[in-house]
């Protein structure tokens, strides 16, 4: 644990609990994509299978349990609550998400740390995170309407990742024989994906304007 790897832990947990006040107190989940959370719920599912194997610390182990609780219980809200669901844009949230399943169970099968069971679930995870955001960006783009809430949690979900890439930079100079080109790969890419995003975000800060992605 570094202070790199913290900090990126806390944006995460941040990102949750911000999705999950908007759910909660406006009852409301307009411009959160469906598509993305799914994407997320897999994401988590198949790489916390070693909850039931492995005992890391009780640190690692509740933050596993709140990514994995939290994961499942928004796309409960979104797919079911009675007011949540009403304000959910299935129109514009169209990204036929499922697509990007297939190629990364396919290139774990291929790219992985090891041919066991749950080294392939763990690196197919690293693969689909990389790319599960696409929908939420998407529809933040056919939208084009952005509430403070939505802009925080989709720019907590991206610092998160860069605050990550920041954690291995540091394990690499200060750890030996610290390599994991698989992690660091998948996550440049995903970090790379919210450029554009980063750059409209800080604009509309610096400028103390309503946030909007061009179409």
């Amino acid at each position: 644990m570094n202070i790199f790897r913290l900090a990126g832990d806390m944006t995460h947990l941040a990102s949750v609990l911000v999705l999950l006040l908007k759910i909660h107190t406006i009852k409301s989940c307009a411009g959160i994509s469906l598509k993305t959370q799914e994407l997320y719920a897999l994401v988590f599912a198949t790489r916390y299978l070693d909850i039931f194997t492995d005992y890391i610390s009780l640190y690692n182990t509740v933050m596993k349990l709140i990514f994995l609780g939290s994961s499942f219980s928004i796309v409960w809200y979104i797919r079911h609550h009675k007011i949540v669901r009403r304000s959910y844009d299935k129109d514009q949230d169209t990204f036929r998400h499922f697509f990007l399943v297939l190629p990364c169970l396919l290139l774990a099968l291929v790219m992985n740390e090891k041919f066991t069971f749950l080294e392939v679930l763990w690196a197919f995870s690293l693969y689909l995170e990389a790319v599960a955001i696409l929908p939420q960006l998407v529809l933040l783009q056919r939208t084009r309407n952005i509430d403070n809430l939505t802009g925080q949690y989709v720019f907590l979900l991206g610092a998160y990742r860069a605050l990550y890439i920041l954690n291995w930079i540091y394990r690499y100079f200060t750890e030996p024989h610290y390599v994991h080109w698989i992690t660091w790969i998948s996550g440049l890419v995903q970090t790379l994906l919210y450029a554009d995003f980063f750059y409209y975000y800080f604009h509309s800060w610096k400028n103390n304007e309503k946030l909007h992605l061009p179409a």
